[in-house]
């Protein structure tokens, strides 16, 4: 991947989507958002990895998803902790069986990425001053998508601290938000649509079209974070590994969107790689 380059060019390059690992790549022994999750997705051939951020009661940086502590870890908050007790704290495999993964420093992730992959940092909306700050400490700059949702007070925030980030605002059933954004000084570089219905507008072929036209980007998510909250109708990793991955992921890839986010990277590159 050649980060010189604008992400547009670089997906016309790839001349498919853009595969993303969510929370790298896990499951039995080895944890999501460990090191050894996103060893795996570089390994795999992830073109995005996915990571999610945390703070420490210290103000200190961890790639952990926040709320998940009584499933991963069976502690405290990680909000409720210093830095020094979450080093000493280790993963839980998907039995719920101690690991030796610590959770890892938001540093020591984007250290290993660097020049390597796009890098997609979810709960940015958390902290965008901070995690911005964590960004350009680690000179991933040209690396790393962010998003928040279409709020005022978040994209404020994002104008006045991360403006030149590629931001992506998450946007659901209908997309009211990109032509404003166009005028903000933001660096729009398109949209993650979540939509629960085939004729949602924006996962139309209309729409993504015109996406297009504009120079931007389309980004689906085929994984399945809770089954009430339906963000692909239906179109999921789930439905591809039951054996009809063309109603899955073979749906979204003929819609031309340009970036799926997966639980099943491998998976979805030998379907790809035997259909397309």
């Amino acid at each position: 991947m050649d980060f010189n380059k604008s992400i547009v060019e670089n997906r016309a390059t790839l001349g498919r989507p853009f595969f993303a690992a969510h929370r790298g790549v896990c499951g039995a022994n080895v944890p999501c958002n460990s090191i050894l999750a996103y060893q795996i997705a570089l390994a795999q051939g992830a073109e995005v990895v996915e990571i999610d951020v945390s703070k420490s009661k210290d103000g200190k940086y961890f790639v952990f998803h926040p709320w998940m502590e009584p499933q991963f870890l069976k502690s405290k908050y990680l909000w409720e902790l210093t830095a020094e007790e979450i080093d000493n704290l280790r993963l839980l495999n998907q039995d719920g069986v101690p690991t030796s993964y610590k959770i890892p420093t938001l540093q020591e992730v984007l250290a290993l990425l660097k020049d390597k992959v796009y890098i997609n940092v979810d709960k940015f909306w958390t902290d965008v001053e901070g995690i911005t700050a964590e960004i350009r400490r680690a000179g991933v700059e040209k690396q790393v998508i962010v998003k928040t949702n279409v709020d005022e007070e978040s994209l404020a925030r994002v104008e006045k601290y991360a403006s030149d980030l590629m931001f992506v605002p998450m946007v659901r059933g209908e997309d009211t938000i990109t032509d404003s954004l166009l005028e903000r000084n933001i660096n729009l570089i398109g949209t993650e649509v979540l939509f629960d219905k085939d004729d949602c507008q924006c996962i139309s072929d209309e729409y993504i079209a015109k996406m297009h036209e504009k120079g931007l980007l389309v980004w689906v998510n085929s994984i399945i974070y809770n089954e009430a909250d339906v963000i692909s109708a239906h179109h999921t990793d789930d439905i591809s590994l039951a054996g009809y991955p063309e109603k899955g992921w073979g749906w979204l890839i003929d819609k031309k969107v340009d970036f799926i986010q997966t639980d099943w990277l491998y998976m979805l590159k030998e379907y790809y790689s035997k259909v397309y």
